[in-house]
């Protein structure tokens, strides 16, 4: 009994400290997820706690189960419109981008450590995946609203390369261990079946949790264990059928993330505290697992590593592997970049000490050197990137909170809260004059509370400053009731400075607008409204931000609608304004 308590103090106090930890990570400009692994590595071995942990099998299991809630978690939060402008290209890192970053690292590795070349390929194949935990978490927590295209593109990846990652190194410990029974038939075949298995049991378990979702009748602190126990099941069996249980628990919380009902927001507040509580209690005993006097045996080789992977391989299989999509060089440059390791390459590395093959344990403090300088270094400048590489949008207005009142399994009313700023449109104005504005669709304010207390809407009523209203609209339309409510004048310098001055309606004419404002089009497309003329130069499904420049004009998307329509676009010129496309 005396040994369970102290292991419930140690788990406690350990996850306790971490959470404690978390509300520094802002101001020290450092990763949470470091700070997780720095409060596992000051309780292990060579820290201040001394607890002696190696048990390298009962890290790989808390690690994996840790993932599957990780993954699932990210899946519910990925909104379906992400694979419209992010499917292909995020596929095609998740393939090749592997290979070839695996490829060059293999080669790299080899000549540095003066090694096999095979324990170099597996090495490189080790560290050579991005990391759905660490980019989930710091692309939601960095504070930086990317461009959608970057944003959606680097969490596809991340959610959809273990399959690759693994199957290479699964094939790299088979060429180390057993060399005779190295076939390209049998790795191509051990590849198909991963994906295939995991996409299966993904879409299928999906749709039956989803189905479950809008069926049972439960208390709601039950919606979210049902998905999370779900989950698992599908984790548990891909995986004996050899298929990817991670990639099949990423698509399974997608379909069910992307299928509404009434107990869509219990699953999303519970399993965002389960994600959060499975990244400290993951980090943390990777942390205890490493032995920091180890890693100091291979600091140097582990930074040039490190650099040659952030700077030369990663962007090299980025580059090559998007080109066909037409993005621009920024958004590959970020793409490259935040080319996040975390806790999948640890537990990788975990598989060769596990069985037993030579010189694992040199895999292994490498691999977790890596890791640890990705996260300082590319983790740390993620927004400083995004602004250098103007992938940057700026904020978006939002409303203060979101609920859903559901009046059957599938239809619902959409509440939202504004509070009224400061020299607003909304000061002084009635809540009801405000939603007369949306003539075609319903919208109506049913409450607003003052200081704590709810008023009565009378005739003579009038809005001020710190004023909470709670309109019922569409979701649609969220953003622009916020914008009435909301609109600090520094928002609006940004705003035009980035979106440009007017805005202009998708469905205009090119020449039309050409002759109001003295630039040309190509005479081909004169005839032809503005929205087409956007897409067929860009080449792409067209996402908030993306530009178009015809002379000294430049072209923005301001907003984007329903089904992956352009709804507004901003007109600025660069020569006036000072900046560039």
């Amino acid at each position: 009994m005396t040994t369970i308590s102290t292991l419930f103090l140690l788990a406690g106090l350990l996850l306790f400290i971490s959470v404690l930890a978390s509300t520094i990570s802002a101001r020290l400009g450092l990763p949470l997820l470091l700070l997780f692994l720095g409060v596992g590595m000051l309780a292990g071995e060579d820290g201040i706690g001394g607890i002696v942990f190696d048990d390298f099998k009962t890290a790989n299991l808390i690690a994996q189960l840790a993932l599957a809630v990780i993954l699932l978690d990210g899946g519910l939060r990925t909104d379906s419109g992400s694979f419209r402008v992010a499917l292909k290209p995020a596929a095609v890192l998740a393939t090749w981008g592997v290979v070839g970053t695996v490829g060059l690292l293999g080669l790299f590795a080899t000549w540095l450590l003066d090694v096999d070349w095979r324990l170099g390929l597996l090495l490189a194949a080790i560290v050579g995946s991005t990391d759905a935990a660490a980019v989930f978490a710091l692309l939601r927590n960095s504070g930086v609203r990317l461009n959608e295209r970057v944003k959606s593109t680097l969490e596809i990846e991340s959610g959809s390369n273990d399959p690759m990652a693994i199957l290479l190194v699964v094939v790299m410990i088979e060429v180390l261990l057993h060399p005779e029974r190295s076939g390209v038939s049998s790795f191509a075949w051990m590849l198909l079946k991963q994906a295939g298995i995991g996409l299966l049991f993904g879409i299928v378990g999906g749709k039956v949790l989803a189905w479950l979702l809008r069926r049972l009748n439960l208390a709601e602190g039950l919606y979210a264990l049902l998905i999370l126990s779900g989950g698992l099941l599908i984790v548990g069996a891909a995986n004996l059928l050899d298929g990817s249980g991670l990639l099949a628990v990423y698509v399974a919380g997608v379909i069910v993330g992307n299928r509404k009902s009434h107990a869509t927001e219990h699953v999303l507040r519970v399993m965002d505290g389960l994600a959060w509580l499975a990244q400290a209690g993951m980090f943390v005993v990777l942390g205890l697992l490493v032995t920091p006097t180890h890693l100091t045996e291979y600091t140097w080789h582990a930074l040039l590593l490190a650099l040659f992977l952030m700077f030369v391989a990663r962007p090299l299989a980025v580059a090559i592997g998007l080109y066909p999509f037409r993005y621009t060089r920024n958004e590959i440059a970020f793409v490259s970049w935040v080319g996040l390791r975390g806790a999948v390459p640890v537990v990788l590395a975990i598989m060769p000490v596990v069985m037993g093959v030579p010189d694992s344990q040199l895999l292994f403090d490498v691999a977790f050197s890596v890791v640890l300088l990705s996260l300082l270094v590319q983790g740390a400048t993620i927004p400083a990137a995004a602004r250098l590489l103007k992938v940057e949008l700026p904020p978006a207005d939002e409303p203060r909170d979101r609920v859903e009142v559901w009046l059957g399994e599938e239809a619902a009313l959409p509440m939202f809260e504004f509070r009224a700023s400061i020299g607003s449109a909304a000061e002084g104005r009635h809540p009801d004059e405000l939603a007369a504005e949306f003539i075609h669709d319903e919208v109506r304010c049913i409450a607003v509370v003052r200081k704590g207390r709810l008023l009565d809407i009378k005739g003579d009523f009038r809005l001020r400053p710190g004023d909470s209203a709670w309109f019922i609209a569409p979701e649609a339309l969220a953003e622009r009731l916020a914008r009435i409510f909301g609109v600090a004048m520094q928002d609006i310098g940004r705003n035009t400075r980035y979106f440009g001055e007017f805005a202009v309606a998708p469905d205009c004419t090119a020449g039309d607008l050409a002759l109001a404002y003295g630039f040309a089009f190509e005479e081909a497309e004169n005839p032809r409204r503005l929205d087409e003329v956007f897409i067929a130069r860009l080449g792409h499904p067209a996402v908030v931000g993306d530009r178009v420049q015809v002379g000294n004009f430049v072209l923005i998307v301001r907003e984007m609608g329903a089904a992956g329509k352009i709804a507004s676009i901003g007109l600025k010129c660069p020569l006036l304004t000072g900046d560039t496309a």
